[in-house]
């Protein structure tokens, strides 16, 4: 069975690209599929946060995958590797990831001195392959940040698909455009790599006549627009970020279970199985456990 590897990535911030990555993690593993997150997000509001494995983050003694990405481990790659859900595996974050630029750029200095050669972009995808993910695990899913540089590229690169959360807004159709031009820059630049984009999703959407007007104007772009849109749940999902689960443990675990929760819950379910499809996998609601089934 293919590995599904994505990265969930959009330029303009607060769309709610690290919502979408804990969410779909939680909806492949709904279906029994195996899930690895890895949280390239050196910010405070990311995955790891999301899932409470903050504990190494700050320390500057821990092992942690910069060090790997430069070949300076500390240690094995597995040991950086935590279970944070049931069927959810995490590389976390960690603080050396704000200087990931500078100590990429400083390693490659360093090979290249030895006569040896190290592409910046490469170095997550290396350290995948040679620690066998791609074979152990069901589905790869990458939260970069939403700025550019070296986390964006490498992850763009390692995972080869993009799918990129919108809000249908001026700005959101500007970070799409954002999104392309820098796809096609990685593309150049490496020339060994094609990008796909997997499916822009809307965001947030509440079915105002400018919204669809937005949407219009993406299908005719050529932009594939995901067969799913999620409407606004804020409350569900900052309620899931301070609880740090996931929202399907979240709005199921409430006293009062919310229909409207639930079905936004069974949109992820949707898309997590669309996303599996464009890999050759076939997912069916039937795969998730009965007694989980919303």
């Amino acid at each position: 069975m293919p590995t599904t590897a994505y990265t969930i990535w959009s330029e303009a911030g607060g769309v709610g690209k690290t919502t979408f990555t804990v969410t779909l993690a939680a909806a492949h593993a709904r279906h029994g599929q195996r899930v690895l997150v890895v949280d390239l997000d050196p910010q405070d509001g990311g995955a790891t946060h999301h899932f409470g494995a903050t504990d190494e983050r700050s320390n500057p003694e821990a092992d942690n995958l910069v060090r790997h990405m430069i070949g300076r481990p500390k240690g094995d790659f597995a040991d950086l590797v935590e279970g944070v859900a049931d069927g959810i595996d995490l590389v976390p974050s960690h603080n050396m990831l704000e200087s990931l630029e500078r100590n990429l750029l400083r390693a490659q200095r360093m090979e290249e001195d030895m006569g040896e050669e190290f592409v910046p972009e490469r170095q997550l995808r290396r350290v995948l392959s040679e620690n066998a993910i791609p074979e152990t695990y069901d589905v790869i899913i990458i939260d970069p940040p939403a700025t550019g540089g070296q986390h964006v590229y490498n992850a763009v690169y390692a995972a080869s698909n993009l799918l990129i959360p919108i809000e249908l807004s001026a700005k959101g159709q500007e970070s799409v455009e954002g999104m392309r031009d820098t796809v096609e820059g990685i593309e150049a630049e490496l020339e060994d790599v094609e990008v796909g984009v997997l499916g822009v999703v809307p965001n947030r959407v509440s079915n105002t006549k400018t919204q669809s007007a937005y949407k219009e104007a993406l299908e005719e772009q050529g932009f594939p627009v995901a067969p799913v849109e999620v409407r606004e749940r804020r409350a569900m999902l900052e309620g899931a970020w301070d609880a740090q689960t996931t929202p399907y443990e979240f709005a199921t675990g409430r006293e009062r279970v919310r229909e409207r929760e639930l079905e936004t819950l069974r949109q992820f379910d949707e898309l997590a199985r669309y996303v599996a499809a464009q890999f050759g996998v076939e997912l069916d609601e039937s795969d998730i456990d009965e007694e989980v089934r919303l």
